[in-house]
């Protein structure tokens, strides 16, 4: 297939779909960024799906029993399961990539199997996970990003990260790897042994490489493009997509993420180690006008650091209105006297250059002096990463759980230099740490309740970072396409069950 030529309509078989950036590698073992997880998803599989509430269902196991105590895990696997070289699927392909391949490679899992002792193949379609201690949201470690499987056949004994097969990736999945044509698009083909047969009757998908967000809606407006995933358009387009003759938008999928955004507040810094130059930031903030203006009315305001999807989110804790009086009291006592503050956008187009914008235009109505300071995602990352910055914008997934992921932007064990995605602010608190460490090893959900509350107000008071939104990131589609969006991961791994009408 050329480029410009583009695939087929969706009528006769083929979807094609928006994907940007470009994917730095498809082998989802090894590489977690969204693009990847978007297309490997549906070439790799994992134990279990969640629907919308984040609740399980069954996958690659069938079913499953835990132990009264919680520290016994027990999956059936389901048979007759085939890799995309024809090589069959069984328990110790479980233990190999949970126990010797993940541990090495996912640094997001490696932190919960912590709580793992030991993983066991009881028979060829059994396994075994044990616990020493229950771990609260153990269930949830099973969806594809997290808890990919790997061919143990390709994968044993070799250097992992230079396997040769990370170039034509291996899975179980309703859809195996075709062809990669850089800087163009990504093909993946049904498989046509795949272990649920009524499904995956798409033949071929492609995942078109369109660098600038104009030409990305200009594809989806000419019919060239099927699906705009969430977050490939700036959002000021989304109303004029939206009109278009046969076009739904759907914000879900994003369930299990629950995509978060905030401002890292450097908590190192001489002025933002005073928690009233913090709480005088968030006064300062108007997250409405972020909302209805960045995201065209998309998204919901954050009222503390577990979003609302999270399981044990409340509302019962301080709140910061916008309230440029009171931010200026703040600031008066604690004697801000005018110095500037480096903000570093995330330079990810047009709607986070804006986002941006408002929130130092409202910092500079409070009486703050700012500096926006630009960079690429390469240059974003590392002074993040080594701390170079006053505040700085992120967006990062929650999962579903604060031990999944929100503890690790708030416990002291999780300040590490050179990741930009732990605790980036240098917050510290032996009270929140020893909390966290509560609630992720209590079982009973009404005590996990009480100690995530706990947390919550505490935070809330000491505003480590300062919380803006919860993500909304529209899909767009064409209403020929069924059930586009069927889990709480979305498209990522949703291909199989779309129908085309």
């Amino acid at each position: 297939m050329q480029v410009s030529s583009w695939a087929a309509a969706a009528s006769n078989g083929t979807l094609n779909i928006a994907v940007q950036p470009e994917p730095p590698g498809l082998m989802i073992g090894l590489v977690q960024n969204g693009p990847t997880q978007l297309i490997s998803g549906n070439i790799y599989e994992g134990l279990l799906r969640y629907d919308e509430k984040l609740e399980p269902i069954p996958n690659l196991a069938t079913s499953w029993t835990v132990s009264p105590d919680s520290t016994v895990y027990t999956f059936t696997l389901k048979k007759g399961v085939l890799w995309h070289d024809g090589k069959p699927f069984t328990a110790n392909d479980v233990v190999f990539s949970v126990d010797k391949f993940l541990r090495k490679t996912h640094a997001r899992l490696r932190a919960s199997l912590q709580y793992v002792s030991s993983i066991k193949a009881l028979d060829d379609h059994t396994v075994e996970f044990r616990l020493p201690k229950p771990f609260g949201p153990f269930m949830n470690l099973f969806e594809v990003g997290t808890m990919p499987m790997i061919p143990r056949h390709i994968y044993d004994g070799t250097d992992y990260a230079n396997n040769p097969a990370n170039n034509t990736p291996i899975g179980t999945g309703p859809y195996q790897f075709t062809k990669w044509q850089r800087g163009s698009f990504i093909q993946l083909q049904r498989f046509a042994q795949y272990h649920e047969p009524g499904l995956a009757s798409v033949e071929n998908v492609y995942f078109h490489v369109i660098p600038d967000a104009a030409s990305r809606s200009a594809a989806f407006e000419s019919g060239k493009i099927d699906v705009l995933p969430g977050g490939t358009v700036e959002y000021f387009d989304i109303a004029r997509l939206k009109a278009l003759p046969n076009v739904e938008v759907s914000t879900k999928g994003w369930e299990f993420f629950g995509p978060y955004s905030f401002l890292w507040l450097n908590n190192r810094n001489a002025l933002l180690k005073d928690v009233k130059m913090r709480q005088a930031i968030m006064h300062a903030l108007d997250r409405e006008q972020m909302r209805n203006i960045a995201w065209q009315g998309f998204g919901k305001v954050a009222t503390g650091p577990f979003g609302s999807t999270v399981r044990y989110h409340t509302d019962a804790v301080t709140l910061y209105p916008h309230d440029l009086a009171q931010a200026k009291k703040l600031l008066a006592d604690a004697g801000y006297k005018g110095e500037t503050l480096r903000l570093l956008p995330l330079p990810y187009g047009e709607t986070w250059q804006r986002y941006a914008e408002i929130v130092r235009q409202n910092l500079t109505q409070a009486g703050i002096k700012v500096e926006l300071v630009a960079t690429d995602v390469a240059g974003w990352n590392q002074k993040v990463a080594n701390w170079d910055y006053d505040l700085a914008f992120t967006y990062l997934y929650q999962y579903g759980d604060a031990a999944l992921g929100i503890s690790r932007n708030f416990t002291t064990r999780s300040i590490e230099k050179g990741s930009a995605w732990n605790n980036v602010e240098g917050y510290s608190n032996p009270k929140v740490d020893a909390l966290f460490d509560q609630g992720a090893l209590e079982a009973d959900p009404a005590k996990r309740a009480q100690i995530y509350a706990e947390v919550q107000k505490i935070i809330t008071a000491d505003v480590p970072i300062a919380w803006l939104l919860e993500l909304q990131f529209p899909t767009l589609y064409r209403r020929k396409l069924n059930n586009v969006i069927n889990s709480a991961i979305g498209l990522n791994d949703s291909l199989a069950r779309i129908t085309i009408a």
